[in-house]
């Protein structure tokens, strides 16, 4: 007795194939900007634009930021940490100076830190050597590059945070103003709405929002 072949596999790898070459459709992700009113990232100075970057390039300068630009009117800083012995962070802030008024004479400052993070990732690779006819002949040995993967970017959105690195710019406006005053013949006494001195520092993560 002669049996024919069945055919109902055929169609049934056809369809397998379809789907696997089908991508499923991810969920959308939900927006991650409120676009509130909270005055977090900018803030006003009384001065204009020039001298309030200029404030801020000083005060970024005296906590070991290295300064990457800056103009009449932005300022950009980086700076580098270890937290731990494999992780190292990298944090950059940039400083917008924008008139506030006609006459320049306040300034609108923002202000905008993002927050890189990256771990020491390790890749083994085999030694070989070259022996004429034969090619290469793999070692027992090894050796170990050492790369540093990012595994994070987040802009940091701590109001405490900012609010330091205003304080130090406001400073050095004041201090700017009293030697200018000091060039020209007329000292005067300390201004009694400085603030006092407190140097910002990357969030821990606990403050990170």
């Amino acid at each position: 007795m002669i049996r024919t072949p069945r055919r109902t596999a055929i169609p049934l790898l056809v369809c397998l194939a379809v789907l696997a070459g089908c991508q499923f459709p991810r969920a959308p992700l939900p927006p991650q900007e409120q676009f509130d009113s909270s005055s977090t990232f900018s803030r006003s100075f009384g001065a204009t634009p020039t001298e309030t970057c200029e404030a801020a390039r000083r005060a970024l300068l005296s906590q070991g930021y290295v300064i990457n630009a800056a103009t009449k009117d932005l300022v950009h800083g980086r700076k580098n940490f270890q937290p731990a012995m494999d992780t190292h962070v990298e944090m950059e802030i940039r400083v917008v100076c924008a008139p506030e008024t006609r006459s320049g004479k306040s300034t609108l400052g923002f202000v905008t830190a993002q927050q890189d993070r990256f771990a020491l990732k390790k890749s083994n690779t085999a030694a070989s050597l070259g022996v004429g006819a034969v090619g290469s002949v793999s070692l027992p040995f090894s050796q170990s590059d050492d790369s540093l993967v990012r595994i994070g970017s987040e802009t940091i959105s701590t109001e405490d945070f900012y609010e330091r690195l205003f304080v130090l710019i406001n400073r050095f406006l004041l201090d700017e103003e009293e030697e200018e005053q000091q060039q020209q013949g007329g000292g005067r006494a300390p201004h009694p709405d400085a603030p006092s001195f407190a140097p910002f520092a990357a969030p821990s993560s606990s403050q990170r929002g």
